[in-house]
């Protein structure tokens, strides 16, 4: 029943769950409306990149519409890690604000 869970196995929904939960837990995290500084963001940064690695896991040598959407699912982890990037890294560019 639960066999997307084992970890030795290659699973799309396993890498896909990991990223949305990441997402998940870095909203609330950043304070998104305020963009707050928090460093315990690296962790859904970290959770991310794994839920990432697992979905690349997934790709087959060969071209075929399996593939095709195990590289749309690669292209909204990268949507998602860049998105929990921003949160991490945009509270500590300072230069970036214009202070008068």
């Amino acid at each position: 029943m639960f066999d997307f869970l084992n970890p030795y196995k290659r699973s799309l929904v396993r890498g896909n769950l990991i990223v949305v939960f990441s997402l998940a837990v870095s909203l609330p995290m950043a304070h998104f409306p305020e963009n707050q500084a928090n460093p315990l963001l690296v962790i859904p940064t970290l959770l991310a990149c794994i839920g990432t690695a697992d979905t690349v896991r997934c790709m087959r040598r060969r071209w075929d519409w399996y593939h095709a959407g195990v590289i749309l699912c690669v292209y909204m982890d990268i949507m998602v890690l860049s998105i929990v990037l921003f949160f991490l890294l945009y509270p500590y560019a300072d230069w970036l604000n214009i202070h008068h």
